[in-house]
């Protein structure tokens, strides 16, 4: 059976491209929508209504307000509601609770009340953000040690494409960054570094008896000798986080979420983000610029 070949590096210009438009829209998302940070972030208190027959979002905001709540956040959940408010007062958030479910005709154990302070929060992100930066180094530095400092800098590159386009879709859908988003993205990082630390093996590799083609062939053929098992694996890694998304609560379907779409922008980046950016990057060295100027003319004149 013959091997299905296919010139990746030869749609380069598009992969780029199809990139820089999701990242433009992406940022352009964050900047215009914004995004939506959990109680976990910004502190506040959040409320868990369940077996609440009957009762509509209209009736529960009425409660809420009749409580002295004012813009509490109301979302229609599979048992009942679930409600956030800015208040992070545990005592008054737990008096307007009482209020609530006395109006509403519940018992008072019919729901949960969690209050996080503004202080809790900021602690929050600011490790969150410490999380995700100190793994971009970790990466930056081990791709440079195990390898060499251009496949450092591509690889970073395709991690912060795929991050952009998670918080990108994120902005879009206006979904709640959590603290299991946090885990979703460095999840992510993980497997996309994976995938693109695949092809950059078999690139150096094969990069080390490159006499009769130019780097860009050579990169090419790289791919295709390992894009079976890069399909693999991400069809294999997708199949856990695709179940939860549909079959899990809500805390598994908040991490699910990010996953999936990261895990697609992971897989696509490996190949159509970080091997085009390298490939280009080292034909412009003087041995492989060579290689490049005689191979090219000789397709020319075929």
């Amino acid at each position: 059976m013959r091997r299905i070949y296919v010139d990746f590096l030869g749609m380069r210009k598009w992969f780029l491209s199809v990139s820089g438009v999701l990242l433009v829209l992406s940022i352009a998302a964050l900047a215009v929508n914004g995004l939506t940070f959990g109680i976990e972030f910004q502190g506040g208190t959040a409320i868990t209504l369940t077996n609440v027959e009957g009762a509509t979002i209209d009736d529960v905001r009425a409660a809420f307000e009749n409580a002295g709540v004012e813009g509490a956040n109301i979302q229609s959940t599979e048992n009942g509601f679930f409600v956030r408010t800015t208040e992070s007062d545990p005592s008054v958030a737990n008096r307007a609770y009482l209020s609530v479910v006395d109006e509403l005709g519940l018992p008072q154990n019919a729901g949960e009340v969690t209050t996080i302070g503004p202080g809790w929060g900021k602690n929050i992100t600011n490790r969150s953000l410490m999380a995700l930066a100190l793994s971009l180094l970790a990466i930056l530095i081990y791709t440079a040690l195990r390898f060499e400092y251009k496949m450092s800098v591509t690889a970073v590159i395709a991690l912060v494409h795929d991050i952009v386009i998670v918080l990108g879709v994120y902005a879009v859908l206006g979904r709640e960054v959590t603290p299991n988003t946090i885990a979703a993205l460095l999840t992510i990082m993980g497997y996309s570094l994976y995938d693109t630390i695949v092809v950059f093996h078999r690139i150096r590799e094969n990069s080390k008896r490159v006499v009769k083609q130019t780097f860009m062939q050579m990169a090419n053929d790289s791919i295709n000798q390992v894009i079976v098992r890069s399909i693999n694996t991400s069809i294999t890694s997708l199949i856990p986080p695709v179940v939860m998304l549909f079959f899990g609560g809500a805390t598994l379907k908040d991490f699910a979420f990010a996953l999936v779409v990261g895990l697609i922008s992971g897989a696509y980046s490996s190949v159509g983000v970080a091997s085009p950016i390298y490939a280009i990057w080292k034909e412009r060295e003087p041995k492989f610029k060579a290689l490049k100027k005689k191979y090219a003319q000789q397709a020319k004149a075929s």
